[in-house]
C-alpha cells in the first residue's frame, strides 16, 4: 500500500533538499511489540533454597543461635547476642570471597557423612574473646594482624563450643560437627571444589560494644541432606479434615449463644415529635400493630414473627423466613476480614 506523506514529513523533506543533503526517508510511526527480554542463565544458580525449605532451615538455626547465646555468654561470662542473618547457596569460590584476607577460617569434619565444613569468624570479635578468655576486659583491637599460635590455641575451645552446638541442633538429623583443624590461604582454597555448591549460613554476634559474623560453609550433598529431612518434617502440613467434620462442626453450634431481638425494623419519627417527648407521652408510628415485627439474630433480620407469651417468659411466634437479602447480608459479613 502507498504511503501518503503528511505535512511534517514534506517539510522535511522540503528542508534536506535546502540544505544540499540526501533527503532522508520518513517511516511511518508504527507501535512496535515490546520484545521481552532475554538473559542467560547461570546453571549455578539452579536448585535455590524455596521459600518452605528456608523457612524450615531458619527454625532450625535459629535454635542454635539460641543455644549458642546461652553457652558461650555463661563460658564467657559477658552479655552475648547470636542471630540467624542468611542462609542461601553459593558456590564455594563465592564463600571465599566473602571472607575477609585475614580471618580466623578453620575445618569442621561432618560425621557420619565424613566431609568437611568451613567455619569463619570475624577478628574484630576474635581478639575481644581472647581478651576475656585472659582476664581481660574485652575490649576490640583497631590494628588488623595475623593471630599468632598460642591465640588460635585459645581459640580453639570456642570453635569446640560452636561444633557441640551444630552437633545439638543436627541432632535429630543423625549428624555431627567436630572441630578439625586451622586452616591457611592455601589450604582454605583446597578444603573443597571451588565450584561445588554449598549452603552459607552467616550469623551476626554482638558482643559488649563489639559486633562481627560466623560463617559455616556446608557442602552441597551434606545440605541437601539437611533439606529433605527438615523439608518433610518440619514444613506445614494442612491438616486433614475429618469425614464428619460438617456434622461436628453443626454439633458444637447448636450449644452456642446468638443475641435474638424482637422488633420493628424501618420505622421512622420526626425530630420535632421526638423532641417534644416527656415521661407518659404516646408516640405513634405510621405502622399497624398487627403487623409483624422482625426477628433479628446476631444482628441480622432473619424472620418475621409476632410477639407472643410462654408461661411467665416472653417469647415470639416465628410467621415466616425473610427475604434472601438477609441471607447475602449475613454472607457478606462473614466474607469480611
Amino acid at each position: 500500500m502507498e504511503h501518503v506523506l503528511n505535512q511534517e514529513e514534506i517539510d522535511a523533506m522540503v528542508r534536506a533538499a535546502g540544505s544540499g543533503g540526501p533527503a532522508k526517508s520518513v517511516k511511518p510511526e508504527t507501535s512496535a511489540p515490546a520484545l521481552l527480554e532475554v538473559k542467560p542463565w547461570d546453571v549455578r544458580l539452579a536448585g535455590r533454597i524455596g521459600r518452605e525449605q528456608l523457612q524450615a532451615i531458619t527454625l532450625l538455626h535459629e535454635g542454635f543461635a539460641r543455644n549458642l547465646t546461652r553457652s558461650l555468654g555463661a563460658y564467657l561470662r559477658v552479655v552475648f547476642a547470636v542471630a540467624l542473618v542468611s542462609a542461601e547457596h553459593l558456590t564455594y569460590r563465592e564463600f571465599l570471597n566473602n571472607v575477609p584476607e585475614v580471618t580466623y577460617l578453620a575445618s569442621c569434619r561432618l560425621e557420619p557423612m565424613d566431609m568437611s565444613a568451613a567455619l569463619q569468624l570475624d577478628l574484630k570479635l576474635a581478639f575481644p574473646i581472647i581478651d576475656l578468655l585472659l582476664g581481660g576486659q574485652g575490649t576490640s583491637m583497631t590494628a588488623a594482624r595475623e593471630i599468632t599460635d598460642i591465640e588460635k590455641q585459645i581459640l580453639e575451645s570456642v570453635a569446640h563450643i560452636v561444633c557441640r552446638e551444630f552437633s545439638t541442633v543436627w541432632q535429630a538429623l543423625s549428624l555431627r560437627m567436630d572441630f578439625d583443624q586451622l586452616l591457611g590461604t592455601g589450604e582454605a582454597h583446597r578444603l573443597m571444589p571451588p565450584d561445588e555448591k554449598i549452603l552459607s549460613l552467616s550469623f551476626e554476634i554482638t558482643m559488649s560494644e563489639v559486633r562481627g559474623s560466623l560463617n559455616l560453609a556446608i557442602p552441597a550433598a551434606v545440605s541437601n541432606a539437611i533439606l529433605r529431612k527438615i523439608s518433610t518434617e518440619w514444613s506445614y502440613r494442612r491438616p486433614r479434615a475429618r469425614v464428619d467434620s460438617r456434622q461436628r462442626l453443626m454439633r458444637l453450634l447448636l450449644d452456642c449463644p446468638f443475641a435474638v431481638e424482637l422488633g420493628a425494623c424501618d420505622v421512622r419519627a420526626a425530630v420535632s415529635n421526638l423532641a417534644g417527648l416527656a415521661p407518659g407521652t404516646l408516640l405513634s408510628f405510621l405502622r399497624r400493630g398487627t403487623e409483624p415485627a422482625s426477628l433479628l439474630v446476631a444482628g441480622i433480620e432473619m424472620f418475621r414473627a409476632l410477639p407472643a407469651r410462654c408461661g411467665n417468659m416472653r417469647a415470639a411466634r416465628i410467621l415466616d423466613r425473610c427475604s434472601a437479602t438477609g441471607e447475602l447480608q449475613a454472607e457478606s459479613e462473614e466474607m469480611e476480614p
